[in-house]
């Protein structure tokens, strides 16, 4: 017969690997954080780099586009002035407006405009213009030409100084087509009278 109730009365001794088994779980857990965070953070930076570079790659790229449009408070002035020991052509000084519209990546600052070919200048007169990114802005300019040449039917290569986000300036160059603008229709009329 076999009694049930026996039972072994020893005194149960203490199982080293069972106490250590809640430690090493803990141990496993930390470990698997630890590599979770680190994992994070040098995703985080690795994605702050990027974007960094991105954004100094997006200042790189300076695009725009330009035309003649005559002043906004009333028509271009005009006026005949001596020539610096040039031709003997009358000259004409008009002052008018250059729409600008950022086509770039980024917010500009267009700081000034030149343009020179024989016979004719331009320059920039106002204060320099921000041009948020698609934006629009208009620069005063004063453009020197004798009557002489016929320099409205080419496109003039304008150079801009514009100052991007990043604080640097850039030169770009655009050719502006004066045929047809209001600049061409009102300085044959007044080399008329010069």
């Amino acid at each position: 017969m076999i009694d049930l109730d026996e039972r072994d009365h020893q005194p149960a001794e203490s199982n080293p690997t069972a106490q250590d088994r809640p430690v090493t779980r803990q141990k496993v857990v930390l470990g698997f954080v630890a590599v979770f965070v680190v994992g994070a953070l040098i995703g985080g930076f690795a994605v702050q780099r990027r974007a960094s570079h991105e954004q100094r790659e997006r200042n790189l790229v300076v695009a725009l586009v330009a035309f003649p449009q005559s002043a906004s408070l009333g028509s271009p002035t005009f006026q005949t002035v001596a020539l610096d020991g040039g031709s003997d052509a009358p000259q004409v000084k008009m002052t008018g407006h250059l729409v600008v519209i950022n086509a770039g990546p980024a917010p500009i600052t267009v700081r000034q405009v030149a343009a020179e070919r024989p016979g004719m200048a331009l320059a920039s007169a106002g204060q320099p213009r921000l041009s948020p990114l698609g934006g629009t802005g208009e620069l005063v300019v004063e453009l020197l030409f004798e009557c002489s040449v016929a320099f409205f039917q080419e496109p003039l290569p304008m150079a801009f100084e514009v100052e991007t986000e990043d604080k640097h300036v850039r030169e770009v160059s655009y050719p502006v087509t004066l045929a047809g603008s209001d600049w061409q229709r009102v300085a044959p009329a007044n080399c008329g009278s010069a």
